[in-house]
């Protein structure tokens, strides 16, 4: 059986090497390097990480991507071929959703692929919900799902539901719902943030 090709992308402390980490089932291929600018962390992700995992007999790759800009040629790099992208948004770090909205357009402006956005940090008290990210980045509430990079349990369900997503057509960014790339991201406008 062919391994099934999976890409985990999103901003810089995202989560995206933690969940790679949690979910590998074999020692984690890892390209992080000491951060040259100030980026919140000490080390970043400058190629890729690399694990691999089998869920319901299904052999997956996992491919985790930097999360910087100036990587971003490694994004197209590591979506060829791939069949899903989780997209990971640290719920507590709105900030970031701007950047994260950005890297999933470039993603899958060049490669259609089926997705979905995972939020992490969800045990936080002041973090936004799924519903809330999937108002902002105008998808169906469905599309969006929450979890603990650190928990495998929670992590496993963000597979599944994009092995689920995969029988059913893909829904798209809707082109007309561009943000203002001026534009700057309220913390304290979140919706509902009683639920959150």
């Amino acid at each position: 059986m062919i391994p099934m090709k999976l890409v985990v992308s999103g901003p810089v402390g995202a989560g995206k090497t933690t969940f790679v980490q949690t979910l590998s089932e074999t020692p984690v291929v890892s390209t992080e390097a000491d951060a040259s600018e100030d980026i919140g962390k000490a080390t970043t992700t400058v190629a890729f990480d690399f694990g691999t995992l089998v869920l319901d007999g299904t052999e997956l790759h996992l491919y985790g991507t930097p999360g910087q800009d100036r990587f971003d040629f490694m994004w197209d790099v590591l979506c060829e071929g791939a069949l899903g992208l989780v997209l990971l948004v640290a719920g507590d770090r709105p900030q970031d959703f701007l950047h994260a909205r950005h890297i999933l357009e470039f993603i899958t402006s060049r490669n259609p692929v089926p997705f979905v956005v995972g939020v992490t940090r969800q045990d936080l008290d002041d973090v936004w919900s799924p519903q809330d990210i999937a108002s902002y980045f105008d998808l169906p509430s469905e599309q969006v799902i929450g979890l603990q990079a650190t928990e495998p349990d929670s992590a496993r369900q963000v597979l599944i539901h994009l092995l689920e997503a995969q029988l059913t057509p893909e829904p798209r960014l809707d082109p007309n719902s561009q943000l203002d790339p001026n534009s700057q991201l309220d913390p304290n406008s979140q919706l509902d943030k009683e639920t959150a």
